[in-house]
């Protein structure tokens, strides 16, 4: 595979930086992906957040999907309309699965953190998904190569108890007190941030519009 151009990612300059990343569908982008993006700036004390829109989730089915191009314009839009990217510029909306050409999270992260050796990833994911996360391909190796951010999500608080992949990982959980130096630790270190309570879910959304 070809080593793509460093002008991909969306800042300059990204030495020794905090970066969150959020991957996602985005099908479409909502206001429970700006509140855990704006609380991970603050509580991890980011640099930037990263929305990773995703060509084509491996576990999702391509029916209801709207178009990839359809999903960034939607989430570029939210961002306008909420006046995100003025007040908090440190927000991207990112194809950067789709100029990478990989469609797993591990494939994503890998590539990543190998490119920007110098910059400090984090990976900022929902409690919902943290409940599937051991479906994921190589869960347990993207875990090794990048350290986690778990944002309360109403009614899944308990899989960040009970999940398989948090069982797994329960040694290497840190206080939420203790968020804003977890971009500096060595994977595997996760954290869990209950500052988020927005219930809007991309399936709800698409439900009510049929």
């Amino acid at each position: 595979m070809a080593k793509p151009d460093l002008n991909i990612f969306p800042q300059n300059n990204l030495s020794g930086k905090k970066i969150g990343l959020l991957g996602g569908s985005f099908n479409p982008a909502h206001a429970a992906h700006l509140e855990i993006s704006l609380v991970a700036l603050e509580k991890l004390k980011l640099d930037g957040v990263w929305w990773l829109v995703s060509p084509q989730n491996p576990l999702k089915s391509p029916e209801g999907m709207a178009s990839f191009e359809e999903r960034m314009t939607s989430a570029r839009a939210l961002l306008t309309e909420s006046k995100i990217n003025r007040t908090e510029p440190r927000i991207y909306v990112t194809d950067l699965e789709e100029k990478m050409n990989v469609r797993y999270t591990v494939d994503s992260v890998t590539r990543i953190t190998s490119l920007l050796p110098d910059t400090q990833f984090v990976w900022l994911m929902g409690a919902d998904n943290l409940a599937e996360f051991s479906q994921w391909k190589d869960w347990k190796k993207i875990s090794q190569t990048i350290v986690f951010a778990i944002f309360d999500r109403p009614g899944y608080s308990t899989a960040v108890e009970t999940s398989d992949a948090a069982a797994y990982f329960l040694d290497q959980r840190i206080p939420s007190a203790e968020a804003a130096d977890l971009c500096s630790l060595k994977p595997p270190a996760w954290t869990f941030i209950r500052d988020t309570k927005n219930p809007l879910s991309s399936t709800e959304i698409r439900r009510k519009k049929l």
